[in-house]
């Protein structure tokens, strides 16, 4: 039996996550650096649990100062084998108003800055991102959601952008125009590392604003995006501690066999890789490579 260890990164508004039993915060080493924060352990209903801050305790790291390899691979060190992500994000539609929730299940990667791989020269991989979320997980998000009475849209298209400046109205507009749910700072490159380290990845994008193209909402400020993450913070709380007893104890495998997409993504011949490199990859890729 495979146990389950989820792991929850809470994005802007939720730095903790109340009601864990033997709840104990952990530092992690690692390789690529130092995580956001250090990591909260403990059990919920049964289900062994590690949350950790994204921006960290306080909110000091903005969205492209966070060391997302770091992150990644100190839940994969800890045994996390899958991960929900929470985000505060700015609505495209009318009808995902500030307040509801979505279950994105595609993203748009408009970030430059930041570190997206794991891997590199000396040691190179590709993985398969065309179904980036597990629905495993989004199925028991959705129906937690809804439990709680929380408005809740399944699947749409996050757009990941760099920030930390909010959209002018033509960025805003165009990426209206190609069809996108949401928009955020933090869901990119996460759920890519997600899927190099092998575990399953779901996002609970937290609508706080309409953006800047509505046009009775036609800019964005901090005080109303945080008015709107305290109500969206304590339902994020809720959705997590309904959502752990629905995936359970014993864990079952993505649908998707995200926990061996490293199987065929290594290209580099062993004779060629960078030892420091692969001593690096220890717990992302370990599964893989001690064969």
């Amino acid at each position: 039996m495979t146990k389950t260890v989820l792991g929850i990164i809470g994005g802007s508004g939720v730095y903790d996550i109340a009601g864990l039993e033997n709840a104990r915060w952990e530092r992690v080493k690692s390789p690529w650096g130092e995580p956001s924060d250090e990591v909260l352990r403990g059990t919920l209903s049964g289900v062994d649990m590690v949350f950790l801050p994204r921006h960290g305790r306080g909110h000091v790291h903005s969205p492209t100062s966070i060391n997302y390899r770091a992150n990644i691979d100190a839940l994969k060190r800890v045994g996390v084998t899958d991960i929900v992500s929470v985000s505060a994000c700015g609505s495209f539609k009318e009808e995902l108003a500030p307040g509801a929730f979505v279950i994105v299940d595609q993203f748009i990667d408009r970030t430059h800055a930041r570190e997206k791989t794991f891997f590199g020269r000396g040691f190179v991989a590709h993985v398969s991102l065309a179904h980036p979320v597990c629905p495993k997980l989004a199925d028991a998000l959705y129906e937690s959601a809804k439990e709680i009475g929380v408005p809740c849209a399944k699947g749409g298209t996050y757009l990941a952008m760099e920030g930390p400046q909010f959209s002018t109205l033509a960025e805003s507009n165009l990426y209206r125009s190609w069809g996108c749910s949401v928009i955020g700072m933090t869901a990119m490159p996460e759920a890519k590392l997600a899927r190099e380290a092998e575990i399953p990845y779901a996002l609970v994008a937290m609508v706080t604003d309409y953006d800047c193209w509505h046009p009775d909402h036609d800019h964005v400020t901090v005080e109303t995006v945080i008015r709107v993450l305290t109500g969206n913070a304590e339902n994020a709380r809720r959705l997590v501690m309904r959502a752990a007893p629905k995936l359970g104890p014993e864990r079952t495998p993505s649908p998707l066999g995200i926990e061996h997409v490293l199987d065929t993504a290594l290209i580099t011949a062993p004779e060629k890789r960078d030892p420091a490199l692969f001593a690096k990859l220890d717990a992302v890729a370990g599964r893989v490579l001690k064969k």
